[in-house]
C-alpha cells in the first residue's frame, strides 16, 4: 500500500461539486449535534480556525441559513441542496467554523473520534 492509499482524502464536496472543501489537516475528532439544525441536516461536524479550510465555489455556488442567536451562517449548495459548513458572522481572531464531514470519503471517517453533543437540551458533551 502506498502513502497515498494509507492516509484518507483531505478533499471532499458536495454532492453535486460545486463546492469543494479542503482540509488543512485530519480531524481527530468531530461533533454530532442533536440541536433542531444539525439533527435534520445530519452533520457530522469538524472545527477549524476560519481562513484555514480551502472552500472553492462559495459564495457563488452557496445559499445561507441565519436563524437563532445570529452569529453563524449555516451554508449549503445552491444545486444539490447539501450543507457544506458553517461559518461566523462576525469575524473576529481565532474564529471557528464547522465543516461537515459528510462530504468526504468514509475512509476520512474512520479515523475520527464522534462525540455526541445534546445542542437540544443541555449544552453538553454526552460521552
Amino acid at each position: 500500500m502506498t502513502a497515498e492509499q494509507s492516509q484518507p482524502s483531505l478533499q471532499g464536496s458536495c454532492h453535486c461539486g460545486a463546492v469543494r472543501i479542503t482540509l488543512p489537516s485530519a480531524p481527530d475528532k468531530a461533533t454530532d449535534c442533536n440541536c433542531s439544525l444539525c439533527r435534520r441536516l445530519a452533520g457530522l461536524w469538524a472545527y477549524y480556525e476560519f481562513g484555514t479550510v480551502l472552500v472553492e465555489g462559495h459564495p457563488e455556488n452557496t445559499a445561507e441559513y441565519i436563524w437563532g442567536d445570529r452569529t453563524l451562517r449555516n451554508v449549503r449548495c445552491r444545486t444539490c441542496g447539501v450543507a457544506t459548513h458553517w461559518e461566523p458572522l462576525e469575524l473576529k481572531p481565532g474564529q471557528k467554523h464547522g465543516v461537515n464531514l459528510r462530504n468526504f470519503e468514509p475512509a476520512l471517517l474512520q479515523s475520527v473520534q464522534v462525540r455526541r453533543f445534546d445542542g437540544a437540551d443541555t449544552w453538553a458533551f454526552l460521552d
